[in-house]
């Protein structure tokens, strides 16, 4: 199957949980706050990366709701299926000239669990990020990330099944 064929697919799974564009719903604020605390991050996101945009259902500690696909760290968390962390994007060629680390939120550390579906796309992801850079994250911190990522699907599948599908 080629990239395409898979994030057409990927894009109509997103499509399926019906969250882009609604409203801000406590569960998932409810995640964040707690991975923004258990992390001591001062921004925690659900992020759900669309066709050109990443968007945010729930954002912890930053004002805005969406970027430009291009910019977002997301968009590369979601092509694996482990936790992606950046002790340093200053220093990570793929990310030193992004516009979210040269300037506000002036990201430095950043650290996402994929959002996966029971047959394997990637929403998005559950992530955590700071303006100060970090060593990395040890193999029990990444595993409680995502434990969390894993939530934020079991909220989102009961959602469905309950047809609160907006």
């Amino acid at each position: 199957m080629s990239e395409d064929s898979n994030e057409a697919d990927r894009l109509a799974a997103l499509a399926r949980y019906g969250l882009l564009d609604t409203p801000p719903e406590e569960g998932f604020d409810r995640l964040t706050r707690i991975a923004a605390f258990l992390f001591s991050a001062p921004i925690a996101l659900i992020s759900l990366v669309d066709r050109d945009r990443q968007w945010f259902k729930s954002a912890c500690g930053l004002a805005g709701r969406e970027t430009p696909r291009e910019w977002a760290f997301c968009a590369h968390a979601i092509r694996g299926t482990e936790v992606m962390v950046v002790p340093d994007a200053r220093r990570d060629p793929r990310f030193r000239d992004n516009p979210l680390v040269t300037g506000p939120p002036h990201i430095r550390f950043y650290a996402g669990a994929p959002l996966l579906t029971a047959d394997g796309f990637a929403l998005g992801t559950l992530c955590v990020i700071d303006a100060t850079p970090r060593p990395g994250m040890s193999g029990g911190h990444q595993l409680i990330l995502r434990d969390l990522a894993r939530l934020t699907m079991d909220l989102l599948e009961l959602r469905q099944m309950r047809g609160e599908i907006h």
